[in-house]
């Protein structure tokens, strides 16, 4: 795909432009600030209500214009560049809490509402939407559309657990309500889980109502770091042949500590594991909510060996997206850096894979990601709710080692009945990669794109399959 639009006259373009001027919505021109994915948008709409968003989407269906949906843009890079990005829709000025029923444990917000401004308004309550999201800057309607979830998907669930009520704008520009606070309901769509991970393709989310819960009164982890001895080849580097058993054994371990801390009485919360180069020290890090925590934690450090401890400020890379390590100047594995998480989260420069596996099979994926990274010589870190068969995998090489990881790992990962999904890569890696694997449900997301936006023109080409 080279990212091109769809060649325009200038008299259509104009008269598009004057259509948008009178919609009564804030346009601009859009500017570098503006590109999704490396396709440069012609206009930047700023809609304060959801009427203004149908606006928008109604000029947009009289001209055959292509909008892209956007929030705070920390993952605009997610996901395949769109085939053609006429308007981009800024949910910006959409930032208000419209309802907090603090009684009922329920919040309605706005899209372009961030979600730490929405747990501040929160906490002055004693609540929180439970959702640890990795990615700062996340706005509600990024949250539902890329569906991210943090550490405590192991207790409270995703996005699509949470979620209890949602408007959107339909790309005809109609207005939908459906579940908590309804006005209208579309029969036959739970519209929730329907949009939540639809990466914008779908319409446009307005405003979303969560459930939330009591803030906890203390909150305790606990901690043990698992090291894999390193055999040298020949030429004095960890060699394949002799690492591959030691990554087998390493991610035994690390099964059976994370697969013990999440079956602890102890009742975790989260349950995480950080690996920040796959070829050396991994930690699991758990949390413990809610009354006598402390004391809860001491009970799960004792299922975690002899050299687990208890903290009671949470791990400085708790709840974030693995960043890469560098491979060294002589091409071999770079040492833990002390300092590496201080470096921005899954950088552009970066690829992000998230691997999906059932919770009985997370040892072999984990196996498997060492094993390919010692394979294809690329540096790869590890970090996820692996209990919840949720882990991403940070990659920094050069497009063809990416291309080579993410298609061994892939072909091993599948053969297990897992997924492997590039959330993100940089340009020079996008090319040659496979996105999304095998889908098997394909064909039915394609009429559900059909049904939803006929014309495809909501985020043309972002998601599975080009829709």
């Amino acid at each position: 795909m080279d990212g091109a639009r769809d060649p325009r006259s200038d008299e259509t373009t104009e008269q598009a432009g004057k259509a948008l001027a009178a919609s009564g919505v804030a346009v601009r021109a859009a500017g570098a600030d503006d590109v999704v994915a490396g396709v440069p948008p012609r206009w930047v709409a700023l809609p304060e209500t959801a009427e203004e968003i149908a606006a928008v989407l109604r000029v947009s269906e009289e001209h055959d214009l292509a909008v892209v949906p956007v929030g705070g843009g920390t993952k605009l890079h997610w996901g395949a560049p769109p085939s053609r990005c006429d308007v981009l829709l800024d949910t910006c000025c959409l930032n208000e809490v419209v309802e907090h029923e603090a009684g009922d444990l329920v919040v309605r917000a706005q899209a372009g509402l961030t979600v730490e401004a929405l747990a501040e308004a929160l906490a002055a309550k004693g609540q929180e939407l439970a959702l640890d999201v990795p990615v700062p800057g996340t706005t509600i309607g990024g949250l539902v559309a890329t569906a991210i979830a943090g550490p405590r998907r192991f207790r409270y669930g995703t996005v699509r657990d949470l979620l209890i009520g949602i408007t959107v704008v339909l790309a005809d520009g109609t207005i939908a309500h459906a579940g908590g606070k309804v006005v209208k309901n579309v029969a036959g769509y739970d519209l929730g889980k329907l949009f939540t991970g639809s990466y914008g393709t779908l319409g446009v989310v307005a405003d979303a109502t969560f459930r939330l819960h009591p803030l906890p009164p203390s909150r305790t982890w606990a901690a043990a770091s698992f090291a894999r001895p390193v055999r040298s080849g020949p030429g004095g580097d960890a060699s394949e042949e002799a690492s591959a058993p030691e990554a087998v054994r390493l991610a035994g371990e690390l099964h059976a500590a994370l697969a013990a801390a999440a079956g602890s009485q102890a009742e975790p919360v989260a349950v995480e594991l950080d690996w920040p180069d796959v070829t050396g020290p991994a930690t699991v890090a758990v949390l413990v909510e809610g009354a006598a925590s402390a004391e809860r934690a001491d009970a799960v450090r004792a299922l975690l060996g002899p050299e687990a401890r208890t903290v009671g400020e949470r791990p400085g890379w708790w709840g974030r997206l693995p960043s890469a390590p560098p491979p060294s100047r002589d091409g071999a594995r770079a040492e833990t850096d002390a300092g590496r998480d201080e470096e921005p989260p899954a950088g552009r420069g970066e690829t992000l894979l998230e691997l999906r596996a059932s919770p009985s099979r997370v040892a072999g994926a984990l196996a498997a990601v060492h094993v390919t990274a010692l394979e294809t010589g690329t540096p790869a870190a590890v970090r996820g709710s692996a209990p919840a068969g949720v882990v991403h995998v940070a990659l920094r090489a050069d497009a063809g080692r990416t291309a080579r990881f993410a298609d061994a790992l892939r072909a091993r990962v599948e053969a297990a009945d897992g997924r492997l999904v590039v959330l993100s890569a940089p340009p020079e890696a996008a090319d040659g990669l496979d996105r999304w694997g095998r889908v098997g449900a394909l064909a039915l997301m394609r009429r559900v794109k059909e049904r939803f936006d006929p014309g495809g023109r909501m985020s043309p080409g972002r998601f599975v399959g080009g829709i």
